[in-house]
């Protein structure tokens, strides 16, 4: 049986160098040209009973997560340039791709993806892995979209810290919106952060079933009921009959979402409502969703949907 702790120290007790780094020599190349470090997503950890197809060798360095390797020039223009799924053992990126409501990617500091699995291309509106690989987030999203994502990304850069649990209203290609939480984490090669890993998880919408067996039916109407209203996690907790503790497990465990980002998602969604089927003016909108006023919803639905609620109610008009 495989380890399963996800300690990652400088050096594990197999011998194996410290996670998120690549051992190639400075200045190492191959024939196909310059060796570039590239990301293999997994999900397991080094270790002496790993098959030894799998154990670090030469180039190899492992943790929860990812595998990073040197790898040759793949589109054998001797650019540097790697062509989709570069770098990526096959199983692993079938793995990524068997997950429809997960979206996969990497990327570097030039902001350029490298690597992407079929859920984000989908997302992207592009047909395939290559029109995806190598182009930004400008050149497959909507630009407010466009520049949350850089700028996440940009953050995760300087400071080398990881963005977890980010909640976004995305739009999909077929116009309607989801909900994802999203987590992106930086690869550091020898103390330098040289790109980012990210995933997006669709936050389907739970079973009412679901909803009653860990008693929320009457939190979910308590936030429907006063999203107008301040709402405190206390008050919900009370509505649950459980501590606060509690309910922000069942919260994490039914919607994926603490018991803020549940009720900040609430009002969002009515909201996005609110601006397609009525012509009320926005400061109106924010009121009746428990905004404090027009300004804050448009920076907490600009902040979660990457556009302005007069953007979108244009984009959903008609």
């Amino acid at each position: 049986q495989w380890p399963t702790s996800a300690t990652a120290s400088s050096t594990m007790a197999s011998g194996i160098p410290s996670p998120w780094t690549s051992e190639k020599s400075e200045g190492e190349e191959s024939e196909g040209g310059p060796i570039v470090p590239t990301v293999r997503a997994a999900v397991l950890v080094a270790g002496p009973s790993m098959p030894p197809s799998w154990r670090a060798g030469p180039g190899w360095s492992c943790t929860i997560g990812a595998l990073m390797a040197s790898e040759s020039d793949k589109d054998g223009t001797g650019t540097g340039v790697e062509t989709p799924d570069a770098g990526f053992r096959p199983e692993l990126l079938d793995l990524f791709d068997a997950l429809p409501n997960v979206m996969f990617c990497m990327k570097g500091t030039d902001d350029r993806y490298t690597a992407v699995n079929q859920a984000f291309v989908r997302r992207s509106g592009r047909r395939s892995k290559r029109d995806v690989v190598g182009a930004r987030a400008v050149d497959l999203f909507p630009g407010p979209l466009a520049e949350r994502y850089e700028e996440q990304d940009a953050t995760v850069f300087a400071t080398g810290e990881p963005l977890r649990d980010e909640l976004e209203l995305i739009r999909r290609p077929d116009r309607s919106t989801g909900w994802y939480l999203t987590t992106k984490l930086p690869i550091v090669d020898d103390g330098v952060v040289v790109g980012l890993v990210s995933v997006s998880r669709d936050l389907e919408t739970p079973s009412d079933e679901g909803i009653a067996v860990e008693s929320l039916t009457r939190v979910v109407e308590l936030v429907q009921a006063r999203l107008a209203d301040p709402l405190r996690v206390s008050d919900m907790a009370a509505a649950a009959g459980c501590t606060e503790g509690q309910l922000e497990r069942r919260m994490k465990k039914v919607f994926g979402l603490t018991a803020t980002q549940y009720v900040l998602r609430a009002r969002v969604d009515r909201a996005a409502a609110r601006l397609i089927d009525s012509d009320d003016p926005i400061a109106v909108v924010a009121a009746e969703c428990g905004f404090y006023d027009q300004a804050n919803l448009t920076r907490q639905f600009g902040r979660l949907a990457g556009e302005t609620p007069a953007r979108f109610r244009a984009a959903h008009s008609g």
